[in-house]
């Protein structure tokens, strides 16, 4: 199944307009309705008929392709695509106004497992959303200042202790400057609230992050690498949306489902994280639309399959002994299947079967991963999906470098693969 669509100038295009979760589920919103996807509200009655359809619930997404069926036929099995919207950042305090030594200063604080060094030192934007008094209700304003209006300054070798590394605090080190002397015309937070073109003093409530300014770009002597921003995971967010919008125009036996998920950077334990209700409320209510009920619901599920997106550590060409010596990651060699035997991924054999036939179907290589046992292991939003839904769940990603790292590293050759892959898993042939 040919996902044209899938090239590394269209992830770097991808990245670069969407520097927060809420804007990642704008994009991706903006594509879905391009193709004849229709938004649904979940405090609603849902459609019976078969059709397009998502929903967003704050920072995460789900969409999905109904097909016609005839009436008594058991609902089709579900395949799921799944990934995360969130990076690993700098966030805004909620009382983040500081005055030091003359300089206006703003406290932020880490999302994440940020590395924290790649974020001095860089013009920084702010994004995200703030909730705003409208007359007796609240309305959502998305905020963007693509403006170097913060930076977080490095300490000079000349005063660090040992004259040679600088070990920063989360607490005391991560704070960026803004501007000279005392805080004034509202502050930071003002500056943010006209942006939006609302009155800081009916800002009621704030989701605001930083970002690096840096355009994401295509590099190297020939142009074969991807250096971005946010790739873990909006190099799945991208690749997955647009193998979603492939096997969707495709006959399938299957319902395709995507699902982008927030918070998974810090546990998905949230209200829109992947412990949440969220995919299984609106598995059920797909399959409750169509006239099934609770007990058709359970046996769709154990019928579906879910494949987990998320990007992969290729084997690092300066810590090649940081990495399982039996299991070499190629930036370029295709799609990474990941297992882990303690759970922190979900692959089985069953899922892994799944991935390797969806690849051999996209004709793209299949390479498998496995983590150094002496090292802790990352883990995904595949561990708590499989035990949320009771779904057959496999891990996967495309490789990178300088994972959580402000801007990170991958070959532009496994875009268009790592899509055609996830493609064939959704509408397999």
């Amino acid at each position: 199944m040919p996902v044209t669509s899938a090239s590394a100038e269209g992830l770097c295009t991808f990245v670069d307009a969407s520097p927060s979760p809420f804007h990642v589920c704008a994009t991706v919103s903006a594509e879905l309705e391009a193709h004849g996807f229709v938004r649904l509200a979940e405090t609603q009655a849902w459609p019976a008929a078969a059709g397009r359809y998502y929903v967003v619930r704050g920072g995460s997404l789900v969409a999905w392709a109904a097909a016609a069926a005839p009436t008594g036929d058991r609902p089709p099995p579900f395949r799921v695509l799944g990934g995360h919207t969130d990076s690993p950042n700098l966030r805004v305090k909620q009382h983040p106004e500081l005055s030091v030594a003359g300089w206006r200063a703003l406290a932020l604080e880490p999302y994440g497992g940020v590395l924290l060094n790649s974020w001095l030192d860089r013009d920084l934007g702010i994004s995200g959303r703030l909730a705003v008094r409208d007359g007796a209700g609240v309305r959502e304003h998305l905020v963007r200042i693509d403006e170097p209006v913060l930076r977080v300054p490095q300490l000079a070798i000349h005063l660090a202790e040992d004259r040679k590394t600088v070990a920063l605090n989360p607490q005391l080190h991560v704070n960026a400057v803004y501007g000279l002397g005392e805080t004034r015309d509202g502050g930071f937070l003002g500056h943010v609230a006209a942006a939006a073109g609302a009155e800081a003093d009916a800002v009621l409530g704030f989701d605001l992050m930083t970002h690096d300014l840096a355009p994401s770009a295509l590099v190297g002597v020939d142009r074969e690498l991807v250096a971005a921003p946010r790739l873990d995971n909006q190099g799945t967010c991208y690749a997955g949306l647009a193998a979603f919008v492939a096997a969707v125009a495709e006959p399938t036996t299957a319902t395709p489902v995507l699902a982008l998920f927030d918070h998974e950077e810090v546990g998905s334990q949230s209200e829109r994280g992947a412990q949440s209700d969220l995919l299984p409320a609106v598995l059920e209510r797909i399959v409750l639309a169509r006239g099934g009920d609770r007990a058709e619901f359970l046996a769709t599920l154990a019928g579906s399959i879910c494949v987990s997106g998320d990007m992969a550590h290729a084997t690092h060409p300066n810590y090649a002994d940081r990495h399982e010596p039996a299991h070499r990651i190629v930036a370029g060699g295709g799609p990474v299947l990941k297992v882990n035997q303690n759970l922190r991924y979900a692959t089985d054999a069953a899922g892994a079967a799944a991935f390797a036939l969806a690849c051999a179907q996209a004709d793209v290589p299949m390479q498998r991963y496995v983590h150094r046992a002496d090292l802790p292991c990352g883990s995904t939003v595949g561990p708590m999906t499989a035990a949320r839904t009771g779904m057959t769940t496999v891990d996967v990603g495309a490789p990178q470098l300088a994972m959580h790292s402000a801007r990170e590293l991958m070959a532009a050759a496994d875009v268009p693969a790592y899509a055609e892959a996830l493609a064939a898993f959704l509408a397999p042939a």
